[in-house]
């Protein structure tokens, strides 16, 4: 019951709140950006949701789109701005997302929707994890955050799913808020990895 009705119920409910309470803060990240990224105030990245669908994530950018005389993009760590890593650190660029669980892509608690070129490198046991909406968080992320492993992260992904529960979600929403005051355990780029080179 809780699983395929009152979740849902509680996702869009909570999202559309929080989208309320916290549009004061999305308007000026959002004004903020519009002038540091030349009019580009979010990021969007394709990732596979509840069985494997594909969607587009919706975060505030927080790189610039910078590139060499080549045309390339310069490095992440050249193309984010101050402002780009304040709000990764405090986890404003994350507030978009309630949208995308308005959309239905996505869950307030769930396993964090990774790239779709990782998709060919899950086990069978870790394809679980799709079969779920992901979340804006999840028990990996309230487990030790970048600090943890690939399959460490799965390992808790699995977990997550095989045992949801509304006491469950509840932990994590409470243990997200309060580390979104803490900084570490924060990496540049969280996705950056690819699943088999860390198995080698």
């Amino acid at each position: 019951m809780y699983r395929k009705i009152i979740k849902k119920l509680i996702d869009v409910f909570f999202a559309f709140i929080g989208l309320l309470l916290l549009s004061p803060i999305f308007t000026i990240v959002f004004l903020i950006l519009m002038f540091l990224n030349n009019g580009k105030p979010f990021f969007f990245q394709r990732r596979p949701g509840k069985n494997e669908k594909i969607f587009k994530i919706i975060k505030f950018k927080s790189m610039t789109d910078k590139k060499d005389p080549n045309g390339n993009l310069l490095p992440d760590s050249e193309r984010m701005t101050k402002f780009g890593s304040f709000i990764r650190k405090t986890s404003l660029d994350e507030i978009p997302q309630l949208i995308n669980i308005l959309k239905g892509d996505m869950s307030l608690i769930g396993p964090r929707p990774l790239r779709v070129r990782y998709l060919p490198y899950y086990t069978e046991e870790e394809r679980i994890r799709h079969t779920v909406r992901p979340g804006v968080t999840g028990l990996a992320q309230v487990s030790g955050r970048n600090l943890l492993s690939w399959d460490e992260k799965l390992v808790l992904d699995i977990e997550y799913v095989n045992n949801i529960s509304f006491s469950k979600d509840l932990n994590i929403f409470l243990k997200t808020i309060r580390k979104v005051f803490v900084t570490r355990g924060i990496e540049l780029d969280s996705n950056m990895l690819n699943l088999d080179e860390l198995r080698k």
